[in-house]
């Protein structure tokens, strides 16, 4: 008798167990939990090397967490999260009103988190001499009225001006068209390549040559004081006023995005849609934390909690 009541115990056991897996599981199939799984994640190409960062060593801190990063355009990322094929992309704008109410429509209320501030620096080749320049002749060059070295540099011996983006869709060009042309479209005559590696590229082997780059693409990981770039290329100083100087212009160091000296900075964001709270939210939470913050600041970029400590700058 006592053997047909254990069975009818473990009967009822795995009967109850079998009904709580069942109540568990999701409707939409998904099994990643805050700090488990394996999800993929869209992110502006720009902000790669520190995306891959935070990705490492949020993986190491949580061995059954994988993030799988597409590096893409910005309109595509974003464009990725809208049809639902990902619940995360970082990218350096929000989401528009329109893309609010198609992800309301359906009963989803997307989140948007301001992990940084970044700077787009403007990289030219190592034997060109001419380093000062202002937003107005940026503005030029980017819609055709300037288009050679000389109209900005007399005495400069370069003759055509070569300037070149990473790609067309990216958040880098709709940053110059928004916010440097002030909705002027670009001359044909600028470039578009792939990645910022290819930029960069670019550049070092063409004297004539302006690159526009997000600036973790140059910031030296070894240097802690934030005020070393990478030796391939040369990065300009940037003026807001009409004429350049050495006192009113700035390479794009973190004291000087941090204080808003630099005039060409934007905001990185989390656009996050993930109603379960799984793995995505905590990725996006731990990008936020005091240990995700801290890899930002390394990079050379201003984390949107970490303070900043700013540092003495002798040479701009």
């Amino acid at each position: 008798m006592k053997t047909v009541k254990q069975l009818q115990l473990i009967g009822l056991v795995m009967m109850l167990a079998a009904m709580s897996a069942c109540q568990s599981k999701p409707k939409d199939g998904l099994t990643d939990t805050y700090t488990s799984g394996v999800i993929a994640i869209a992110a502006d190409e720009s902000f790669q090397p520190i995306v891959q960062e935070e990705v490492d060593v949020f993986e190491g801190l949580f061995p059954l967490a994988g993030i799988v990063p597409r590096y893409v355009t910005e309109v595509e990322a974003v464009n990725l999260l809208l049809k639902d094929s990902l619940r995360l992309a970082i990218t350096s704008r929000r989401l528009t009103p329109e893309e609010m109410n198609s992800f309301n429509s359906r009963k989803f209320f997307p989140q948007e988190i301001k992990i940084a501030t970044d700077g787009l620096a403007l990289i030219t080749n190592k034997s060109n001499p001419d380093t000062l320049i202002t937003v107005n002749e940026i503005r030029n060059i980017l819609t055709g009225k300037t288009t050679q070295w000389k109209d900005i540099y007399p005495a400069s011996r370069l003759k055509n001006i070569s300037l070149v983006f990473d790609n067309k869709n990216s958040s880098t060009v709709r940053f110059a068209v928004d916010s440097i042309c002030k909705g002027a479209m670009l001359s044909d005559q600028v470039k578009a390549l792939k990645t910022n590696r290819e930029v960069i590229d670019y550049v070092s082997k063409t004297p004539d040559a302006i690159g526009i780059i997000g600036v973790n693409w140059l910031s030296d990981r070894n240097d802690s004081t934030g005020l070393s770039f990478s030796k391939e290329v040369r990065v300009m100083s940037v003026s807001a006023a009409d004429k350049a100087t050495p006192e009113n212009s700035f390479k794009p160091y973190q004291a000087y995005l941090f204080y808003g000296d630099y005039p060409l900075t934007r905001s990185i964001y989390v656009l996050l849609n993930d109603p379960r709270s799984a793995l995505p939210w905590g990725f996006a939470s731990f990008l936020s934390s005091d240990r995700g913050q801290r890899i930002i600041l390394k990079s050379g970029l201003v984390p949107a909690t970490q303070p900043v400590r700013v540092v003495n700058i002798k040479d701009k």
